[in-house]
């Protein structure tokens, strides 16, 4: 038996149980029942394991989804090529590219539909992605790889993009000029370092970073690791330290 079919009988067996035990309440005209306070939090108690069930497998559900928009394509690259195999990635995910020396993006609609015409481009390198506000992930990102002519790459916003997924920006070291991570709710500290790889940096995004502690000290460290790079930083108490931010805070609730 399944661990879903496990925990639906046990689901069962459970609601079972809690029947027979407000039998009592219903059946019984001697005693009174408990105050609607009580009776409500023992209600909430008998739900809680359903509910908490329900959760687990809604986020699981969500995860599966998410693997399975990330799966790498090497059937459409051993018989299509690299670059309508990465095409094909980012359209499937609601994201956007431009082909070297063309000015069209291909984008899919609202409703997550595109045109195929990339098709007619098997031998075309990308220049510019846009995957923001997308579910691509590290392993997504294989997807990409062989790009070597990828200049710009934006993932404004993507809640998958984490430390790893930094990590692994090293194999675009050789052209990428323009990236944006900033909205990008899982980056820390230790995920900005793994930049130092992309030597090739002209501008870099890391606005609105909640994982980023002392965004100033990091932007400093970013300008020596990268000094021919733009780094734009929006969103932030630039201290040097944390604690500067609480005892600002409060010194101002002492006034």
């Amino acid at each position: 038996m399944s661990a879903h079919l496990m925990s639906l009988h046990r689901c069962c067996q459970r609601s079972a149980l809690l029947l027979v035990a407000r039998r009592p309440w219903s059946s019984s005209s001697v005693s009174s029942p408990p105050p609607l306070h009580t009776r409500l939090l023992l209600y909430l108690t008998q739900r809680f394991y359903d509910v908490e069930m329900l959760l687990r497998w809604k986020s699981q559900l969500k995860r599966r989804k998410i693997q399975k928009k990330n799966v790498y394509y090497s059937y459409t690259q051993r018989f299509h090529g690299a670059y309508i195999a990465a095409a094909y990635y980012i359209l499937s995910i609601k994201g956007g590219f431009r082909y070297v020396d063309q000015t069209d993006w291909f984008r899919p609609n609202q409703r997550g539909k595109f045109s195929w015409d990339f098709m007619n481009h098997k031998d075309t390198h990308l220049e510019e992605v846009d995957m923001s506000y997308t579910v691509i992930n590290y392993s997504g990102l294989q997807n990409l790889e062989g790009q070597r002519s990828l200049r710009t790459l934006s993932l404004r916003g993507c809640s998958e993009v984490d430390d790893w997924f930094l990590a692994r920006l090293h194999m675009f070291q050789d052209s990428l000029e323009e990236l944006d991570i900033s909205h990008c709710p899982r980056i820390t500290t230790g995920g900005l370092a793994a930049l130092r790889n992309l030597k090739g940096l002209r501008r870099l995004d890391i606005s609105s970073l909640p994982g980023i502690s002392t965004p100033g000290l990091i932007i400093i460290l970013l300008e020596e690791m990268l000094p021919l790079c733009q780094i734009t930083a929006n969103g932030y108490d630039h201290n040097l330290r944390p604690e500067e931010g609480e005892e600002k805070k409060h010194t101002q609730a002492q006034r």
